[in-house]
């Protein structure tokens, strides 16, 4: 009859304890392990990133610049490309803030970034492409030509005149510390009567006068 080899169970007993240990310790480190989130799967591109930035409001900026600046061209003559109506919110003012924000991805602060994008349609920075342009596939007829040219009309008071309604919206503390008028400097005081720093200089002793001065 042959013995069992307890020895040879033993080993194979410990590598079975040994493995299980083992599942056990990188199941508990798997568990505490991060598990990457949807930022990490899918970073955010910039556009997406200023949008966020942007409060929902942002939709209807462009009816507060036409109600500051109501003689501006409002370009809204173009057919929906889905339901062949007019699409009469579709402005200018509208296409140029998504641009601005969306295309460019710059921020509706500074004054320094709304020149930057009316530089753009001036054909004096960046170069337009249409197929990126603001309602490029929504509307029968891609606006962007007739944008560029509804913006060159503009004068140069024409065009500030826009970039500081549109700064004063997105950045209301800013127009409010330039708007506010400085205060009054204070005047120096009127010299004193006192002072004879501007009195004229006394004359000139004469021959004479040195005798005045005897006992």
């Amino acid at each position: 009859m042959r013995r069992p080899n307890f020895r040879r169970q033993w080993r194979q007993n410990r590598l079975v304890i040994l493995g299980m240990a083992s599942l056990l310790v990188w199941g508990a480190i798997a568990g505490t392990a991060p598990t990457p989130g949807r930022a990490e799967l899918f970073p955010e591109s910039p556009q997406t990133r200023v949008a966020q930035q942007i409060p929902l409001r942002v939709r209807d900026v462009w009816k507060q610049v036409y109600e500051r600046l109501p003689d501006l061209p409002e370009e809204n003559n173009y057919v929906s490309a889905d339901t062949g109506e007019l699409a009469a919110d579709n402005t200018l003012i509208d296409r140029l803030i998504r641009y601005h924000l969306y295309v460019q991805s710059r921020p509706p602060q500074f004054r320094f970034d709304w020149k930057l994008t009316l530089a753009d349609y001036l054909g004096a920075n960046e170069l337009m492409r249409e197929e990126q342009y603001p309602s490029a596939t929504s509307l029968r007829d891609n606006p962007m030509q007739g944008d560029r040219e509804a913006i060159r009309t503009l004068s140069r008071e024409e065009r500030n005149a826009l970039v500081d309604v549109l700064v004063s919206i997105f950045n209301p503390e800013a127009a409010r510390a330039q708007s506010d008028p400085e205060p009054p400097r204070s005047e120096p005081p009127p010299p004193d009567s006192s002072d004879d720093s501007d009195a004229p200089f006394p004359p000139l002793p004469e021959a004479g006068d040195a005798e005045l001065l005897l006992p």
